[in-house]
Formats: C-alpha cells, structure tokens, sequence
C-alpha cells in the first residue's frame, strides 16, 4: 500500500503540472477492461468488463443520457459474476429507467450468524485459504431490477418505484477452489438447532415491490463536490413464490439513506452517509438479511453489512439482523487533474472511517437455545481447543462496530471510476483497540466506483 501512495503522489505531481481545462464529452464514450481486482473476502478476480456513456451533445455533461455496464468473471474462491446494467435519464421523457440482471454464483460466502456480537467469532476459523470452511455456505442469487424514478413537481424533490426478483439457492459449501472443504459449518449448527428453519435452508424466490420518494441537490451524482441526496422508500415482498411452507415468509422493510457533501476548497470533499435498513413488519428469511437494496445501484455487490459496500475493512456480512444501521465518512482530496488519449482523468484520494450495528436482532431465542440440551457436542477444533455448539451464542448485546482504512480511485470523466480501497476493524462493539472480533489483518477491495 506504501508503493501505491508513493506512486500515487509521483503521479500527481507530474499531472498537476500539465492539468489542462476538461473536455466536454460528447456522443459514446467506452470504456473496456480486464475484470482484475482483488477482496480479501473473494479472492482475486479476473474476468472482463465495459462500461458504455452516451453523452449525446455533451450539454448535459458530465451527467449522461445513459449508461451500460457488463461484466463477466470469476473469483479464485470459487465465485463467479455475469452482470448487465441499463440506465437511462432520456429513454421515457420525464421518466429515470434502471434495470440490472445479475447472476452471483457464491459457491462460498461468508455466513458469521445472526446479531453481530451475539455470534462467537473465531479468526483460526476463518483461514479460507487453508481449507477452513467453518464460516462458508453457499447463496447464489439471479436478480432482476426495474426502477422508475420521476420528478415530483418543478423542485428538488422526485419519486421512485420498481421491483425487484431474487432467486436465492444456498445450502452447504461446494469450493473445489479449497484444500479440504469443511464436514460441518456454522450454517450446518443452525439448520440442525433449527435457526435456520429446513424450509427456507436451502433457498427461495421472492418479488420485491419498491415505493418511496428521492431529494437531490448533489451538483453530479458519481462524483459530487457539494450537495445533498436523501432516499426514503419502503419494500417487501409478499410470500407466494415458495409453496406451501408451513409458515410465511412475507415481509415488509425501510430504507433511508442520508448522503451529505460538503467542498473544502477546490479539490477537497467531506461526504458523509448515514443509512438505516430494517423491518417493519413480517418474517424475511435468513438468506434476504444481507441484501442491501440500493435506488441506483453503483456497485455489482450491495451486500452487508461488513466489507466493500457498507463496513470496509470488516469481514463479510459479519452484521446481519433485523434491522441495522451505518455510516461512512469519508475526505475526498483530488490531487491531480488531467487530459490523455482524449478523456479527463483525475486521481483522487479519500481516508475513511466507517461505523454499523445491529439494532434489533434476528432470531435471537433461538439463538439461545444453542447447545441447550443433551445433544452439545464439539463443532469445530482448531488449536488444540474444542468448540461446542454453545460456544456460539455469546449472550452479547450487539455494540457499534468501527473500520478506518484509505482509496486511491482513478476518475475517467467523473463516472467511470478504478477504486483501490484498505480498510482495518478497530473496534469490536465493546471495547477500542485493533480487535478481530470482525476479522483480522487489511481488508483489500479494488473495484469500480464510491461506496456512496
């Protein structure tokens, strides 16, 4: 990470000695790459993607008349991505249309239980690399989205509305990717305790309906320097894609998300969000908890909380509950501005500090009964220490969870956006300090866009 600071600095002032004025943009713009990242949580990926504007006439750049992105690739754990992405401010007049298709193939996902502290967290257990797989399960999800959004009135203020489809499959863990695959795994202890209830186990189809209402004054949506942007909507679904269970899974949820940036001279940016998901009323099943559902989706991976999209720096999905919250602070300094090969380039830098908790849990009585019987036995042993089933309900009350970390991003005409982000957990709920109580170690994520 020091090489790529040094670099980035030499970069800079090479740049901002022949920064020029930026071009407007007209008419196609492309933009293909090999699919080459890297997370701490999936490996290394490789693959291909493109990313297509339209700038039309280039009056309305550096917005744009509409945008597709593709994606095709694999993560060395095993995992895998095909994604399409359509958005449009001038397909319907009046109307913003978005539609997303995405087939994840997570033959290994993180799964750390439910509630955040309430769940024992083990870091020996956690060695994906070496064969480990007490904390992997599988979810693969087909996706669909359609989202409208329309202007209400002459002002700032719009509505949104769309749907969403989600086929989860999930079950054991299959990696051929890994050196042994774990007999047993925390997803298995709470099928057999019955948490995970054996209907719902192995998956489920289920048909989001959004509603809500978007206020906006952000002077450009990928790339803003000052602004305000709050979204606001409810979605559920209805349970009539699953047969006959002997219970439902009908659920009704509230999304809010407040994103504020404020310019500190030219190229300096504080932006702040602070966000809430939770449920208002009903049963969502285990697999739907991680989903995080976006009004535009920026990243091909929304999932949380914990990781690239919400906590940076935490493991996966180490935050799942009924309802959560968090927030991300960040300082966006753009240190160089600069033309080549006929498209304006920026190199931008942004330290962070994330927070998030569980504020109602999830299952939790079941989660007590948790090696309350006869039948406690060990479920894992790694160090020369049994752990049994009882271990993993902790008894704790979830506390906020912290990360900190710092980004490098590439900006091609403030919308196509190389991120390079390093994050580290510092704070495990109860006390400060460098904890693995949310994993250890530098989480690494490179990818497109900001988190927000």
């Amino acid at each position: 990470m020091k090489r790529l600071i040094t670099l980035a600095l030499l970069l800079a002032a090479v740049c901002s000695a022949s920064a020029q004025e930026e071009i407007r943009k007209t008419g196609l713009n492309f933009g293909p790459l090999p699919a080459v990242s890297y997370s701490s949580d999936l490996g290394f990926q490789y693959g291909a993607l493109l990313d297509i504007y339209q700038y039309g006439d280039g009056t309305v750049y550096p917005d744009y008349l509409w945008k597709i992105n593709v994606e095709a690739s694999r993560y060395t754990k095993g995992n895998s991505v095909l994604h399409a992405y359509f958005d449009s401010k001038s397909l319907i007049r009046g109307l913003r249309v978005s539609a997303d298709l995405t087939y994840l193939g997570n033959k290994t996902t993180n799964f750390y239980g439910f509630n955040g502290a309430a769940s024992l967290f083990v870091p020996d257990l956690n060695k994906i690399v070496d064969g480990h797989g007490f904390y992997l399960m599988r979810r693969d999800d087909i996706r669909f989205e359609l989202t409208t959004q329309g202007r209400i009135g002459s002002g700032h203020w719009g509505w949104v509305a769309g749907i969403a489809f989600n086929s989860y499959k999930t079950g054991h863990a299959v990696n051929k990717s890994l050196d042994i695959n774990s007999d047993y795994s925390l997803y298995d202890l709470y099928v057999n305790y019955g948490i995970i209830p054996i209907e719902e186990a192995y998956g489920g189809n289920h048909l989001d309906i959004k509603l809500g209402v978007v206020y906006d004054t952000r002077d450009h949506e990928n790339n803003p320097t000052r602004g305000t942007n709050i979204e606001a909507f409810l979605f559920g679904s209805p349970d009539f894609l699953n047969g006959k269970r002997t219970y439902r899974n009908d659920y009704l949820k509230l999304a809010i998300h407040l994103r504020q940036f404020f310019p500190l001279g030219d190229r300096v940016v504080f932006g702040a969000h602070l966000a809430f998901q939770g449920l208002l009323a009903g049963n969502a099943p285990f697999y739907s908890l991680q989903t995080i559902q976006p009004v535009n989706r920026k990243n091909v991976i929304t999932d949380g909380l914990g990781s690239i999209s919400s906590v940076r720096g935490t493991v996966a999905n180490r935050l799942q509950g009924n309802s959560y919250v968090w927030a991300n602070l960040e300082l966006r300094w753009t240190f160089a501005k600069f033309r080549w090969i006929n498209q304006n380039w920026a190199l931008a830098t942004n330290p962070f500090i994330d927070l998030g908790m569980v504020v109602v849990p999830y299952r939790l009585e079941q989660m007590k009964g948790l090696g309350q019987d006869l039948k406690d036995f060990p479920v894992a042993s790694v160090g020369g220490k049994d752990y049994f089933a009882s271990d993993f309900y902790t008894g704790r009350t979830d506390g906020l969870h912290t990360s900190a970390g710092l980004g490098l991003h590439v900006i091609m005409n403030q919308n196509f956006n190389i991120s390079f982000e390093f994050g580290k957990s510092f704070y495990d709920g109860k006390s400060f300090g460098w904890k693995n109580n949310d994993g250890s170690g530098i989480g690494m994520k490179i990818g497109l866009n900001y988190i927000f």
